[in-house]
């Protein structure tokens, strides 16, 4: 394994690294955008609907949560993998939406699924760029000796943190879950990954208070906003985007040695839809190899990813696929990673 700076972060390659099959998990009730008019006025909505393209989200009723959409993602891919319970040596839960403050909602899931108690377990508090780290997590802790399978739960109900009074935010957000089988595979292509984070940039989107750091009332933007919601300042927000991602995506591929031609599916964070488009454009890459579907689904956080991938790319399912992934925003934090993928014995969406 080895590590070298770029300007967009730091490039690592991971050995030995096999994504096995892929589960997401959405709540059934469908929230359509354009029911929203009565509140926010026909033509705002319009505005905003063109500018995001987002039509529809799911989102989670009261009493469901990120750890239980994953955890269902979970049951579903371990009986259709075949893999025994006590086969699995490790999981990651990435959310910025666990169930408690503590403990860690991975340790709750390792019981709930029903894993071996020599399970190691924990939480990563990663938001749009978490489920590229994961992956990257996941091969570090692969080792073919104590950890051969890793379970990797991405999941995030970003309803429950939004205002609904919030126009820049009450409207793009959905909530979903995840399940990824990794496994030690000595004969598996390399994958390789960009990391990188600026956390000048943390007060552009974030929750101003709710923890153990008082919020002292110290910035407009937020007056006359409930500071236990999520914030975000759109402007900046689309700027660091793109200013940071087209290289992003130039560096990953140098880093794996591919060219564009040579990738078949670029899947990016599904951030907002004038936004992807823009990055499209400025990193030279044909459209058609890079899938939108957040007119569906919103900006699902850590799930977007997989969930592009369930949703827009069943080919994996029949032969070999590279596939380039790109999470980016809250941190700021971005992740780019190249994956030469087997074929995949699993890729579902199901709904919960």
């Amino acid at each position: 394994m080895t590590a070298s700076d770029l300007q967009s972060g730091l490039a690592i390659k991971v050995d030995s690294m096999a994504l096995r099959g892929v589960v997401c998990a959405l709540p059934t009730q469908v929230v359509k955008n354009q029911t929203l008019a009565a509140q926010f006025g026909e033509k705002e909505v319009n505005d905003v609907i063109k500018m995001i393209g987002v039509h529809e989200r799911r989102l989670a009723p009261p009493h469901q949560t990120a750890a239980d959409l994953s955890q269902a993602a979970a049951d579903r891919l371990l009986d259709e993998l075949g893999w025994a319970r006590d086969t699995v040596d490790a999981l990651i839960f990435v959310t910025q939406t666990p169930d408690y403050t503590l403990p860690a909602s991975a340790c709750a899931l390792q019981a709930r699924l029903g894993l071996k108690r020599s399970c190691a377990a924990f939480d990563v508090n990663l938001g749009c760029s978490g489920y590229v780290y994961g992956l990257w997590l996941a091969g570090k802790l692969l080792d073919g000796r104590a950890i051969k399978r890793v379970l990797l739960l991405a999941g995030e109900t970003p309803s429950k943190i939004t205002d609904p009074s919030d126009r820049s935010t009450a409207m793009l957000f959905g909530d979903g879950g995840s399940a990824s089988a990794i496994e030690f595979d000595a004969g598996a292509a390399p994958a390789h990954f960009v990391l990188g984070s600026d956390g000048a940039g943390e007060r552009h989107l974030m929750i101003p208070s709710g923890r153990y750091k008082p919020y002292l009332g110290d910035d407009a933007r937020l007056e006359g906003r409930d500071p236990t919601c999520l914030f975000m300042d759109g402007g900046e927000i689309f700027n660091f985007t793109l200013s940071n991602i087209p290289q992003l995506v130039s560096d990953t591929l140098e880093t794996a040695g591919k060219t564009r031609e040579q990738v078949d599916a670029f899947l990016f964070h599904q951030a907002n839809t004038f936004m992807l488009k823009h990055i499209i454009k400025k990193a030279k890459l044909a459209p058609e190899r890079a899938p939108i579907n957040m007119d569906r689904y919103g900006n699902t956080s850590c799930v977007s990813i997989p969930l592009l991938l369930v949703d827009k790319c069943p080919q994996v399912q029949s032969a070999p696929q590279t596939v380039a992934m790109f999470g980016f925003g809250v941190g700021y934090s971005w992740s780019g990673a190249v994956l030469d993928l087997p074929v995949l014995a699993v890729n579902r969406l199901i709904e919960v």
